[in-house]
């Protein structure tokens, strides 16, 4: 019962500050849900282009299939983790997330540098407006996950900060994971493609 009471004092105490921060602990859980929310529209809109690109480089009788299998087995990884609402509330699954989709961005990348090999292809108008397509979705893909990254850390560095961190601790709102610089730096590394070797 001691206890009982303790918690309830705490609580009183907690909600009795001006800045309890109850209020922005629903905003900002909201606004991240609704970042996250884009981020993944985004990868989707990635995973869609995808077959395409896909069909139209295979077009290219040559073009290294040992790329094009990379690129189609790192999409098939990427879309088959299943995201839910509480993934942004779980670090590993998260990170899983995460890393299949580096695996995804790194192999089109590649494929992209690989391409540049091939005149015919790159004279493709279908493959040159793919092309396009995928340049603009990255960048879209960037601006979601930037919005993502910044509702998380005003999040976070509420859940952190006194008094609100009180307020954190009775309603149980832990810290969100968010992208990690590492797996960011492994993404922007361009791939190393030795332009001397004979095409096959």
């Amino acid at each position: 019962m001691t206890m009982m009471k303790r918690w309830l004092l705490i609580l009183a105490a907690a909600l009795s500050l001006s800045g309890c921060g109850y209020n922005q602990f629903q905003s900002l859980d909201e606004a991240s849900k609704s970042a996250w929310s884009e981020v993944l529209n985004q990868y989707q809109r990635r995973a869609d282009l995808v077959p395409n690109i896909v069909a139209t480089v295979k077009g290219e009788a040559s073009f290294e299939q040992d790329t094009l299998t990379k690129v189609i087995e790192a999409r098939a990884k990427a879309t088959s983790i299943q995201v839910s609402p509480e993934t942004l509330n779980n670090p590993e699954a998260f990170n899983k997330f995460q890393q299949a989709q580096g695996e995804l961005s790194s192999a089109l990348s590649r494929l992209m540098v690989v391409a540049e090999r091939y005149p015919e292809l790159k004279a493709n108008q279908a493959f040159r407006d793919l092309r396009v397509t995928l340049e603009g979705t990255e960048n879209r893909i960037t601006v979601a996950r930037n919005r993502y990254i910044q509702t998380v850390q005003e999040y976070n560095v509420l859940a952190r900060s006194f008094p609100t961190n009180i307020t954190a601790k009775i309603f149980s709102y832990q810290p969100k994971p968010n992208f990690s610089v590492q797996n960011e730096a492994q993404i922007s590394t361009p791939p190393t493609v030795d332009f001397s070797a004979p095409k096959k």
